[in-house]
């Protein structure tokens, strides 16, 4: 009988020495371990310290223009952290999405993509794309959680103001068609090499 059969025939035999209270207790005691440090885990890796700090790339360019944002430091002193403009608020979908940006990013950094700043400006421009197809993909719905078009008082606001929300409100647009440059500097677009003409 080779290992795996004996472990599977383990696995499902009664045991000789426990109880099945124990069994259950340890069960228990297993699955509130993964749930709680599961939790602790989601939590510590959601804080702006750990955001903007964990890779170098975030703490050289990243965080920096983060911390000088009107979502960082405003009149009313509230803050929207970098976990609640960029990761999912309800799960699973915000583990799926914590783990998969958390290898993309780590492989990204081991493979020096955005190590100096010269790299970073290159790449900036895909990697705004991809945040901003992400929140476009959503409808906003990062943005929505602070911002209700719908408890907009729509006099307060100017002519244009009142147009986009309102395409917003019927699910015609999203925040991030207007609002690409509020946490972070919004790229200019690369100009596209010239086109050669062939002569024939």
């Amino acid at each position: 009988m080779g290992p795996l059969r004996r472990f599977v025939r383990w696995l499902f035999s009664p045991s000789p020495s426990m109880s099945v209270f124990w069994l259950m207790l340890i069960g228990l005691a297993i699955g509130a371990f993964v749930v709680i440090g599961g939790q602790v885990a989601v939590a510590v890796t959601g804080t702006n310290e750990f955001c903007g700090t964990a890779c170098h790339s975030h703490a050289q360019f990243v965080y920096p223009e983060y911390k000088q944002s009107v979502h960082y430091t405003n009149r009313t002193g509230v803050r929207a952290g970098c976990s609640d403009c960029h990761v999912p608020h309800d799960y699973p979908a915000k583990l799926f999405y914590k783990a998969r940006a958390g290898l993309r990013d780590g492989i990204a950094e081991m493979r020096g993509v955005i190590s100096t700043k010269e790299k970073f400006e290159k790449e900036r421009w895909r990697m705004a794309n991809q945040v901003w197809d992400e929140m476009r993909a959503d409808g906003g719905a990062a943005c929505q959680r602070c911002h209700d078009p719908a408890a907009m008082a729509a006099d307060k606001q100017n002519e244009l103001a009142r147009k986009m929300h309102e395409r917003v409100r019927q699910g015609k647009a999203t925040c991030i068609d207007c609002h690409k440059g509020v946490a972070h500097q919004e790229p200019e677009e690369p100009e596209l090499p010239a086109k050669t003409s062939s002569a024939n």
